[in-house]
């Protein structure tokens, strides 16, 4: 199965920050880091991937950091996970990003279970969203 790397779960866990400290204002990501234990250098790697598919907003200088630009509501789980992972497709031929379809797709026992694998992982994830994660269970 596909897993869910460090950069999904991360990303995840800078929204729900962003989401429970937000108060109009940009947030430093030294302090996004300290809250939720993450590296600072690592974070300078996610950070742009959020911000470039307007995910987040940002702004350098004094005063600047990260902040959402929308209600946690409206952040879904499976649009952060794609974003962030590419496809969590459990195999090759579903992978959005392989572009050659299998020769074997027609023929092949398996492939129906994959894709209501995928179908059921999917709508899990997109049922979800970053107001979701916030509530303490």
């Amino acid at each position: 199965m596909q897993l869910v790397t460090t950069r999904g779960r991360y990303a995840l866990m800078v929204l729900i920050d962003l989401a429970e400290h937000n108060n109009g204002n940009y947030i430093p990501m030294k302090e996004i880091a300290k809250r939720q234990d993450i590296s600072h250098k690592y974070l300078e790697q996610i950070m742009p991937i959020l911000m470039k598919d307007k995910i987040i907003d940002g702004a350098s200088g004094k005063g600047g950091g990260y902040r959402l630009n929308r209600p946690p509501e409206e952040y879904i789980v499976g649009e952060i996970l794609s974003l962030t992972e590419g496809s969590l497709a459990p195999v090759a031929c579903l992978a959005e990003c392989n572009s050659e379809k299998c020769d074997r797709t027609d023929s092949c026992r398996t492939h129906p279970m994959w894709e209501k694998y995928n179908e059921m992982t999917m709508e899990y994830f997109n049922s979800i969203t970053i107001a979701d994660l916030m509530k303490k269970s």
